[in-house]
C-alpha cells in the first residue's frame, strides 16, 4: 500500500501484477509497544476482540456452502469416471474454496494506521506523527485507539461490502497486535464477533502481517517511523517467523473464512536471495504447524522472478503459495505524463509487458493492491469518466488473467477521493455497482453432464489433432480427464451456494489442477483449464 501520498517507494511498478502478502515492524518498537500497549492491557484485549469478532461474522454461511459442496463432491466421486480417485482434500480446504477468485477490498488504516487515510488517530501523536508507534507514544493513546477501532469498521460496512459482491477482505495487522496472544482470551469477546460478522456476510479474510519486527521497508505503515532493520538482523527475521506461528496458533484452524496469511508486505530486501531464503524458512516452519493455510508472498515488483521461485518450491510445500503484486499508475514521472486513456490502452494491449506477465503467471497470482487513483497530470477532461476508463481497464485485465484482486483502500476518513476510496469510487460509478461475478439458478445435479461430454469430446479432438502434428510422447486421455474434472469441479462450486448468491469460482487454477492431477501432467492441466472455462460459459448461458 502507498506509505504516503504519493510514495516514491512505489515507483518500480514496471510491468507486473499479483496478489496479497504482507508483514512488517520495527527493531526498537517491541519494547516500546510492550511498554505503551502491554500484552494484557484493555487496548490489546479490545484489538483482539475486534479482529476475531469481525473475522467470525462470515462463518455459518460458508459452512453451509461447504456442506453443500461436500455432498456434491461425493456424487462426483461415485458417478464420474474422470472425477473419481482424484479428489485431493487439501485443495478443498474451507479457507480456499469460497474465496477464489477474490473480489475484494482492503480495510486499510483499521489496525495498522496510515495518516493519509485516517487523520483523526494522529491528533495527539508523538513526533513525527506518522506511524502506529507515534500514536502509541502520544497522549491519550488508549482512548484514541479504542475509539478508532470501534468506529472505523462496523456492521453496516460488512453489509455494504457484501451488497457489492465483495467476497474477501484483507486486514493489515502488526506484530505488536499479537503480544500476549492466548486463544482463551477470545472466548465471549468481540474478537470472535468480528469473525462471525464477516462469515455471516459470506466474506473471507486475508490476515496481512503488515508490520514485522525490524520493519521490512522504509514506509511508516511498517508500524514505526524509524529506518528498516528487518533484513539487517537475523534476530528480526527469526522473530517474525515466531510471530507468524503465534498468529496461526491463535487462529487454531477454527476460522474457515480465513483464506490465508500474508508473510511480508512490500518487502525491500538488499538481495532477492536473502528474501527467498527467509520465505523458504518461514513456509517450512508454518507448514509444520498448519499445512493447509494458503501463504501469500510479496514479489518486490519482480513477478517473473518470484513466480519461478514459487514454482521451484511449491512441489515440496503442502501449503498453497500465492504471489502478491501491487499495481499503481500514479507515482512515477512516466505515470504523471501519461493520460488516463493511454494508461487504460496499455492495460488492454496484449503486447504490453504487464499484460503478458499476468497471462503467464496470473493463475497463481493476485493483485494484492490496486486503485483507481491517477496523478492529476493524467486527467485531461472529465475526472469521473477518466477514472472510470482507467479503473475498468484494470478490472477487466485482473478478471481475465488473475486469481483475484484487492482494491486499496475501503474508505478515507476525510474528504472525497474517487481514486483511493472504494466508497467514493462506487458512489461516483467509477467501478460497476456489482463486483461479485455470476449469479444464477442452482443447476440440477447431473443436468449439465451431456453438455460436458459433448464439449469434452470436441475439445479433446482439437487438442489431439494439434499435438499429433508435432512428434512427441503424449497421453491425450489425460487431457480429457482434466477437462471433465475442471468442468465438474466448477459446477460443484456453482451448486454450493443458495439461489441468487454470487457463484464461487475456481481462482488458482494452476495449483488446483496440479493437486487434482496427482502428478502435475501438462495435458491434464490444459484440459482442466479448458473444462473450467467451458463450464463457466455453460453456466452463464443456461442458469444466469
Amino acid at each position: 500500500m502507498p506509505g504516503s501520498q504519493p510514495s516514491p517507494m512505489l515507483s518500480p511498478i514496471l510491468v507486473r501484477s499479483n496478489f496479497p502478502a504482507c508483514l512488517r515492524s520495527a527493531r526498537h518498537s517491541h519494547f516500546i509497544y510492550d511498554h505503551y500497549l502491554p500484552s494484557h492491557s484493555p487496548v490489546m484485549d479490545r484489538f483482539k476482540n475486534k479482529i476475531m469478532g469481525g473475522l467470525q461474522k462470515t462463518m455459518s454461511s460458508i459452512e453451509r456452502e461447504f456442506d453443500s459442496l461436500t455432498g456434491t463432491r461425493k456424487q462426483l466421486a461415485s458417478g464420474s469416471d474422470f472425477a473419481s480417485a482424484r479428489l485431493v482434500e487439501p485443495i478443498y480446504s474451507p479457507r480456499i474454496l469460497p474465496s477464489f477468485p477474490h473480489a475484494t477490498d482492503l480495510l486499510g488504516a483499521w489496525f495498522v494506521l496510515e495518516r493519509w487515510i485516517a487523520e483523526a488517530p494522529y491528533r495527539e501523536a508523538h513526533d513525527p506523527g506518522q506511524s502506529d508507534l507515534d500514536v502509541a507514544k502520544g497522549s491519550n493513546a488508549k482512548q484514541i485507539l479504542e475509539q478508532h477501532w470501534d468506529t472505523w469498521i462496523t456492521e453496516p460496512d460488512w453489509e455494504y461490502l457484501a451488497s457489492k459482491g465483495i467476497n474477501t477482505v484483507r486486514i493489515p495487522i502488526g506484530y505488536y497486535h499479537l503480544c500476549g496472544a492466548d486463544p482463551s482470551v477470545l472466548e465471549k469477546t468481540h474478537f470472535k464477533d468480528m469473525h462471525s460478522t464477516a462469515l455471516r456476510y459470506g466474506i473471507g479474510v486475508l490476515l496481512d502481517l503488515h508490520a514485522a519486527p525490524g520493519k521490512q521497508n522504509h514506509d511508516s505503515h511498517g508500524g514505526t517511523s524509524k529506518e528498516p532493520e528487518f533484513f539487517n538482523s537475523s534476530r528480526h527475521r527469526d522473530h517474525t517467523i515466531h510471530v507468524l506461528l503465534t498468529l496461526i496458533r491463535l487462529l487454531n484452524n477454527a476460522y474457515p473464512n480465513v483464506v490465508g496469511i500474508e508473510l511480508l508486505n512490500e518487502p525491500a530486501p538488499p538481495s532477492d536471495t536473502l528474501l527467498k531464503d527467509w520465505y523458504s524458512e518461514a513456509t517450512k516452519a508454518i507448514s509444520a504447524l498448519d499445512p493447509t493455510i494458503p501463504l501469500y508472498l510479496g514479489e518486490c515488483w519482480q513477478t517473473d522472478n518470484y513466480a519461478e521461485y514459487i514454482k521451484s518450491v511449491q512441489g515440496h510445500t503442502p501449503n498453497m503459495l500465492v504471489l502478491d503484486h501491487h499495481l499503481y499508475r500514479c507515482f512515477t514521472g512516466q505515470d504523471i505524463q501519461t493520460s488516463a486513456h493511454d494508461h487504460a490502452g496499455a492495460l488492454r494491449d496484449p503486447n504490453n509487458g504487464i499484460v503478458q506477465t499476468l497471462r503467464r503467471v496470473g493463475n497463481s497470482l493476485v493483485v494484492g493492491e490496486w486503485s483507481a487513483a491517477l496523478n492529476p497530470g493524467s486527467i485531461k477532461f472529465d475526472n469521473d469518466v477518466e477514472h472510470r476508463v482507467f479503473a475498468n481497464a484494470q478490472l477487466e485485465l485482473f478478471e481475465r488473467t488473475c486469481a483475484g484482486w484487492f482494491f486499496w483502500t475501503y474508505k478515507k476518513g476525510e474528504g472525497w477521493d474517487n481514486g483511493w476510496s472504494f466508497r467514493d469510487v462506487e458512489l461516483s460509478e467509477v467501478l460497476p455497482a456489482w463486483l461479485g461475478g455470476l449469479r444464477g439458478r442452482i443447476p440440477v445435479d447431473g443436468a449439465d453432464q451431456h453438455r460436458r461430454d459433448a464439449q469434452r469430446a470436441q475439445s479433446q479432438a482439437a487438442h489431439s489433432a494439434w499435438w499429433d502434428q508435432h512428434p512427441g510422447q503424449y497421453n491425450h486421455e489425460r487431457f480429457g480427464q482434466g477437462f471433465a474434472i475442471g468442468w465438474d469441479d466448477s459446477y460443484a462450486f456453482f451448486r454450493s451456494v443458495p439461489l441468487g448468491a454470487p457463484a464461487p469460482e475456481i481462482g488458482f487454477k494452476t495449483e488446483w489442477a496440479r493437486r487434482r492431477s496427482g502428478d502435475g501432467y501438462w495435458e491434464f492441466e490444459h484440459g482442466f483449464n479448458q473444462g473450467v472455462a467451458a463450464a463457466r460459459e455453460d453456466y452463464a448461458q443456461h442458469y444466469c
